[in-house]
């Protein structure tokens, strides 16, 4: 089982504390940038016309709705604000109307969704809903899990490659809302598990905890309890797994920094 230090954040409601920034900072859902695709859900307002405000189905086949007076409109691939423009004109070219007001919104969105995997309470596709961003997505994810890192993995698809952006949670919950970047179709989240060390030997509470950032020898033993009425500050032997998977046997001192999975051995006193 893995433990946390007393100075950890309870990760729900730390969580829950970054929804509320940044739902304090973006629109919910935001349309201004997404693109209808087959099988969204759109309402469409006409002004003072009510019976040309209609709800319709974007088809999956050629990206169109059926419209009142206007019969197939392809609106796949244009902004809301674009689709509503698009039909306005039409009922102005066909005699229909003299001055349309056109409105129209996303009632479902389908046609558009992203991967999150990981260390989140219910990984799988979910919907983008506007101006989507990876807060969001972990949101509708159900948040993160008491082991999950604190930093999240964004691959997006940027001029054709995919690029890999780290966000670090811990400076967008201190205010830094650059780290909550947009996401759209093609891209995917992975919440990557916590690192963990392990520490043993003569300390009051041995087991695997979560390693914090920088986190020193010291810090270690701080976790872990504090030294036995038996244990020395001398000595302290770290097995340390290397790149190739082997593994070596170093020695640390209190100041020294940890790496993910050491095993932090502390000695007992001669005399």
């Amino acid at each position: 089982m893995i433990k946390s230090g007393k100075a950890r954040l309870n990760t729900g409601l730390w969580l829950l504390g970054l929804l509320l920034i940044c739902l304090a900072s973006f629109p919910a859902f935001a349309e201004s940038e997404y693109l209808l695709g087959g099988g969204d859900t759109v309402n469409i307002t006409v002004y003072d016309q009510p019976d040309l405000s209609t709800e319709a189905r974007i088809s999956q086949d050629d990206g169109a709705i059926t419209y009142p007076l206007l019969g197939n409109v392809t609106i796949a691939g244009l902004t809301p604000e674009a689709a509503g423009k698009k039909i306005a004109s039409l009922l102005k070219e066909k005699g229909i109307l003299k001055f349309p007001e056109v409105t129209l919104s996303v009632k479902d969105y389908v046609s558009q969704t992203i991967p999150v995997m990981g260390q989140v309470n219910q990984p799988g596709e979910y919907t983008l809903r506007g101006e989507s961003r990876v807060v969001d997505l972990i949101a509708q994810a159900g948040g993160v899990k008491d082991d999950a890192a604190d930093v999240i993995i964004a691959v997006k698809r940027e001029n054709g490659q995919q690029v890999r952006h780290e966000i670090d949670l811990l400076r967008f919950y201190a205010g830094d809302m650059s780290q909550n970047i947009k996401v759209s179709e093609g891209d995917f989240i992975l919440v990557p598990k916590m690192d963990t060390f392990y520490i043993h030997g003569e300390v009051k509470r041995p087991g695997s905890y979560r390693l914090e950032r920088g986190m020193t020898a010291m810090q270690a033993l701080s976790v872990g309890g504090g030294l036995t009425e038996r244990g020395s500050l001398r000595g302290m032997k770290v097995t340390r797994t290397k790149a190739d998977g082997s593994t070596e046997e170093v020695s640390v001192g209190l100041t020294d920094k940890l790496e993910p999975n050491d095993v932090l051995f502390v000695k007992e006193r001669l005399f």
